[in-house]
């Protein structure tokens, strides 16, 4: 059984999230960041950046959300959280699934802080512009890859949940939204938000 390291109030949604709509058992341990959890050699085996969440899966380990993204996809392809190998919207999945901590996390960052980035030095380009082609490809929807709810969603639906409805760290736009609320209704949704609030 996979075990999810993760803390109340926390990037931890993200996981929680996807374990959520996988329908598969976990073990949720808690680690918790206010107590310094992260910082005890027992996890820092396992993350040593000292963050939330972390996923162990018998010998394997990893973090990164968008990571535990995608390895949780794959370890339960009857969850249909990702395209197979081969198939043409493969691509355009992994292209959004790492647009979340790629592009979206230090935009939306920048966004909050005004801190004035060369969109030429910063690996996300411009915040404007991140905000544009996601809204751009929100208003085809229902989801990011169309018809399909994939991991890229949680991933997405994710940050915008945390930066747009919760912490109203950037504007909304009406296609942002109308995703949102998609997102918010799903029952694995729900659970997680419950889960969340410790």
């Amino acid at each position: 059984m996979m075990q999810l390291y993760w803390s109340p109030r926390s990037r931890s949604f993200t996981a929680l999230w996807l374990m959520e709509e996988t329908g598969q058992p976990y073990e949720r341990v808690l680690t918790d960041i206010s107590a310094g959890a992260q910082k005890t050699p027992e996890y820092l085996a396992i993350n040593p950046m000292g963050k939330v969440p972390a996923l162990r899966d018998g010998e394997a380990a990893l973090a990164e959300a968008a990571a535990i993204c995608a390895y949780v996809a794959e370890r339960y392809p009857e969850a249909k959280l990702a395209p197979a190998l081969g198939d043409p919207l493969r691509a355009k999945y992994l292209y959004w699934l790492f647009f979340a901590p790629g592009c979206i996390e230090p935009a939306m960052v920048q966004i909050a802080t005004k801190i004035e980035m060369n969109s030429v030095a910063a690996g996300w380009g411009d915040a404007q512009r991140v905000f544009d082609v996601l809204d751009n490809a929100l208003t085809k929807g229902p989801w990011i890859l169309g018809e399909n709810f994939s991991a890229a969603d949680i991933a997405i639906g994710s940050a915008l949940n945390f930066s747009v409805r919760l912490f109203k760290m950037v504007p909304s736009r009406p296609s942002f939204d109308a995703y949102i609320a998609r997102c918010v209704a799903r029952p694995a949704f729900q659970r997680a938000e419950k889960l969340a609030a410790g």
